[in-house]
Formats: C-alpha cells, structure tokens, sequence
C-alpha cells in the first residue's frame, strides 16, 4: 500500500468503469480568474474538468494514473487535456506551475499514510503562492457495516482504523476529520464543509470538502 500505482490493476479494470459523484462548489472558485491554470489530479474520465470547463474556466487539464480511465475521459471529452500520470505522485510540471489543484476523492484510494503526505507536499509545491487546494473525500462512517470492516482490515493487516476492502477489490480509506485537516497543516484553510455523497459502488457516506491556501 506504500506505492500509489499499486492498484493500477483495478483501475485500470472493474474501477474504470465506475460514476463518481463529489460535487463542485462552485462559489468556492468564484474568485477564481477563467483563466487560472486548473489541474485535477486524480481526474478519472474527466467528470469535474468537464464541469469546470463548462463554467468557463479555459485552462484546465487532468492526470490520472489508469490509462483506462484517461482513454474513458478522452472518449467522453475530446476538447479536454489529459495526461496519464507515470510515476505517482511526482508530476512533470514546474513548480508552482498551477493555480488551483482539486484532489477529488483521490485520498480515499491512497491508504497509506506517508503516501498521503508525499501526494499534498507534491501538490503544494506545484501550486503557485497563494494557489488553492480544493479536497473532497470521505469521513469515517459509522454504521454497523463499515465498522465491521475497518476492524476486520486492521486486525488482518494492521492499517490504520479506516481502511477497508471493498467487496469488488479496492482497498480504500475513509479519514477522521482530523487527520484531513492535520494533511493540510502546511496549507491556510479557508473554508470546509460536510456533504454526504454516493461512493462508487453507490452506498450514500459522509464526506468532507476543504478549501487550503498556499502560503
């Protein structure tokens, strides 16, 4: 679980096929100039680049590390950038190369801890002074089900509390409120707020959405 690309294999199967549904806040980036320079890392099949583009901003481009899924966005958007992300979670852009980063629902499948941290430092040096960081992803859940399963992924491998196996062969996480905000602690926060969404496999969960600063 300490390499990011090490369920390619997944996404590159049963996950490319998958909707994904964190919404925008749009007024969040309502100060935002239309011709920022937008990346959203871990774009999928382009959903929220797609959104963002129709809103008028003109430069926005997408990685994602599963060529099956970057071939699904180029399919679904052809006027959109994407780019295959070879060596997760180091990009070949310049420091300071962006103005908004959006990292939608990208830590849930990211369970290691210092994996975590090295995809926010990655992203913070290519944001610009100033730059925003806009995370959506998801809370511990507390219903029977899902307890039952971070305890079980704990027990059998010793991950943190909040990792799990889903039944179609991802391992995710879902975070404590906390540690999100601890992710971001190099960052300004600027704004957060609790949504609920459906995950991939369509169960209703709580989530979390947190707009950083760079400073």
């Amino acid at each position: 679980m300490k390499d990011l690309g090490s369920q390619i294999a997944y996404w590159d199967g049963v996950g490319a096929t998958k909707t994904f549904t964190h919404p925008v806040n749009l007024s969040w980036l309502a100060e935002v100039t239309p011709d920022a320079r937008v990346l959203d890392y871990g774009c999928g099949y382009g959903r929220v680049m797609a959104e963002l583009s129709e809103h008028g901003f003109r430069d926005v481009s997408g990685v994602d590390l599963s060529p099956a899924l970057i071939e699904r966005g180029r399919q679904l958007q052809p006027d959109l950038r994407f780019a295959v992300l070879e060596s997760p979670p180091t990009l070949t852009h310049a420091s300071g190369s962006f103005d908004v980063v959006l990292l939608f629902a990208v830590l849930t499948c990211v369970p290691d801890g210092d994996a975590q941290v090295k995809l926010v430092e990655e992203l913070n040096r290519v944001l610009a002074p100033g730059g925003l960081l806009y995370v959506s992803d998801l809370l511990l859940q507390d219903d029977e089900r899902n307890r039952d399963r971070y305890a079980a992924h704990t027990q059998q491998f010793g991950t943190p509390y909040g990792v799990f196996a889903t039944d179609d062969g991802a391992v995710c996480r879902h975070h404590d409120i906390a540690e999100l905000r601890a992710l971001l602690s190099d960052f300004d926060l600027v704004d957060e707020r609790r949504i609920e969404v459906a995950t991939m496999n369509g169960h209703r969960s709580r989530a979390m959405q947190l707009l950083a600063r760079k400073r």
